[in-house]
């Protein structure tokens, strides 16, 4: 009997598949050198938005509500150095997070997807342009060796910047 017992154990600890949660998958950047000095960054190719313990959301100065970040981020990439207030081009345009520590994880998880949701509206609608398909029909469609046009004219440039202690007040 002990053995039966024994077996069937081993059976379900074999056969057994251990979900792994998966959390939010962000890509670091390589660890600069200590030597070479980080790179410049134009004034006009940041978009600053800063999320305080509250959710009072300022963009570049201005208050927003989270539904209008994605508007931004898009009018923002898809620039082109058009206005001067935004980035030069796409490649260049880099948006920054700032958030206090207080801040409630699912308001920040709310900015965080309207600031994907933004760079996937991009991506859609420029593999619309070139192809004639959103980007997840394009992306199947490319080869092993084939080079990702979208991915590479719209990259993802997001900085999420170290949260401030909190605290304190965004000003009015």
């Amino acid at each position: 009997m002990a053995d039966i017992a024994f077996l069937l154990l081993i059976f379900f600890l074999v056969t057994t598949t251990i979900n792994v949660d998966s959390g939010i998958y962000m890509q670091l950047p390589p660890k600069l050198d200590e030597n070479v000095d980080p790179p410049e960054i134009q004034q006009r190719n940041l978009l600053n938005i800063l999320v305080n313990n509250t959710g009072d959301v300022l963009v570049d100065g201005r208050f927003m509500s989270i539904d209008t970040i994605r508007d931004e981020v898009k009018r923002h990439v898809t620039n082109e150095g058009q206005l001067p207030n935004y980035s030069d081009s796409p490649d260049a345009a880099i948006v920054s997070f700032k958030t206090e520590r207080q801040l409630p994880y699912e308001q920040y998880i709310n900015v965080l997807d309207e600031l994907r949701g933004a760079y996937d509206e991009i991506r859609d609608d420029y593999a619309r342009e070139i192809r004639g398909v959103d980007y997840a029909t394009y992306k199947g469609q490319l080869g092993e060796d084939d080079e990702d046009e979208v991915k590479t004219k719209y990259p993802i440039k997001i900085s999420l910047a170290e949260p401030d202690a909190g605290g304190s007040e965004v000003p009015r």
